[in-house]
């Protein structure tokens, strides 16, 4: 502790020192974030068919057009409005046009892109409850940054994925582009200044393939710094749960029943199955009749009874999760770890309708260590990736946006990413 406090004292009287004649020479940041960290607002149209009363008028009131936040939205905690929620982030693959599409009669949007606003706080009127990148915001804003001007975010569909080349992937391939015209704006506006990408968890594996979607001399023009916080680059045993028995997110009341055929559909919940270069032949669900590793994933969806999932999974996810690519672009990945983390899944006689007994190792309560990890083991002989990791001890997937000390962790990365910036005008 008294280590820490030293280290926070340091840093924060060399940035009072600097930062007010230094801001202007600050690498512009973006942040992209992870799985459900931005909001979604939705419509209904005529093509809408309710599944319940309930859904039919909810919710009553509406903005101007008749959209309504989907998501967050806190309605899900009531079993009525549960069903209503799962239906309208329902995805389908069309295998004619080979893509992903909302569900009939639902029409979604992402607001504020290019501002950080939509990522702060999933529900506005719940800031306490909901709140996601607002810490780390207002850390950023303490050495220096301000949003509009040297800080930007990129929130998207986190629902839709990429997929391998040769297939279709229109959402997700339009944020890209979406992302690549944000970076260069924030350069361009900075006076030319390379830009610092900060992502979180899902957010890292689209911000590694927007990285090798393009040529190294865009990357060295434009691209300073890529610090990857809490990145699943192998995918995650709660995935295995999530695909069987529905997972909650720890939301209380909610029956992941309910949701569970919704999280199916999720094109980037198939993206963060677990991998088998990093989980290797371990045995990852374990039940009286089979057991299934990570090379076992189709297999496993047949028996679950998602078998129409296997062919988008093998033709467009499975080849896109092996391209972990090594960009050439300075990378610090921030991690959490020691907090218990599902390795092992238990499921018994009565299938996968029931959460199963779990073994649980080492990670961040989310993603496994091996999985934040890969990167040192897959890019080891990589002699021109500079790659460092920072681990923080009891620090979970989400708290690593709120907690402190990772706070300062993160904050003293860019801070130190940006030292020659402050030392050019000594």
């Amino acid at each position: 502790m008294k280590r820490l406090m030293l280290k926070l004292g340091i840093l924060c009287m060399s940035m009072m020192f600097y930062v007010c004649q230094a801001t202007s020479n600050l690498h512009p940041v973006i942040l992209v974030p992870g799985n459900g960290g931005n909001q979604l607002e939705a419509r209904l149209t005529s093509g809408y068919k309710p599944s319940s009363l309930f859904c039919h008028w909810y919710p009553i009131l509406k903005q101007k057009g008749g959209w309504f936040r989907l998501w967050f939205d806190p309605g899900v905690l009531l079993a009525p409005f549960t069903q209503c929620f799962a239906d309208r982030m329902m995805l389908f693959y069309d295998k004619d046009t080979d893509d992903y599409r909302n569900a009939p009669g639902i029409e979604t949007r992402v607001l504020h892109f290019g501002s950080t606003q939509s990522l702060l706080y999933l529900d506005p009127s719940l800031k306490r409850a909901t709140a996601y990148m607002a810490p780390l915001v207002e850390s950023l804003e303490e050495i220096g940054y301000v949003s509009g001007e040297t800080l930007f975010g990129a929130p998207y569909d986190f629902r839709y994925g990429l997929a391998a080349e040769g297939h279709p992937s229109k959402v997700g391939s339009k944020f890209l582009l979406d992302l690549k015209e944000l970076v260069e704006k924030a350069s361009r506006n900075n006076g030319g200044k390379p830009v610092i990408i900060v992502s979180h968890s899902l957010g890292g594996l689209f911000v590694l393939q927007l990285l090798n979607k393009n040529p190294i001399s865009w990357r060295k023009k434009y691209i300073k710094h890529f610090v990857a916080l809490s990145t699943p680059w192998g995918g995650t045993v709660v995935q295995m749960v999530t695909f069987a028995s529905g997972y909650t997110l720890g939301l209380p009341f909610v029956d992941p029943l309910l949701v569970r055929e919704e999280q199916r559909t999720s094109e980037s919940n198939s993206w963060l199955l677990p991998n088998a270069k990093v989980f290797g032949e371990r045995k990852l669900v374990i039940t009286p009749n089979a057991t299934y590793s990570a090379h076992e994933i189709t297999r496993f969806l047949d028996d679950i009874g998602f078998s129409r999932g296997i062919y988008p999974y093998t033709t467009r996810i499975l080849p896109l999760m092996e391209q972990l690519i090594a960009p050439e672009v300075p990378i610090t990945c921030i991690i959490g770890g020691d907090v218990r983390t599902p390795e092992t899944l238990f499921y018994g006689e009565n299938g996968f309708d029931e959460q199963p007994d779990v073994v649980y190792g080492d990670g961040d309560g989310t993603v496994n260590m091996a999985s934040l990890l890969a990167l040192e083991k897959l890019w080891a002989n990589e002699k021109n990736q500079p790659l460092k990791v920072i681990r923080i001890g009891g620090i979970s997937h989400t708290s690593i946006l709120q907690n402190d000390s990772a706070l300062a962790e993160i904050t003293g990365e860019i801070y130190s990413i940006n030292s020659h910036a402050f030392s050019s005008v000594l």
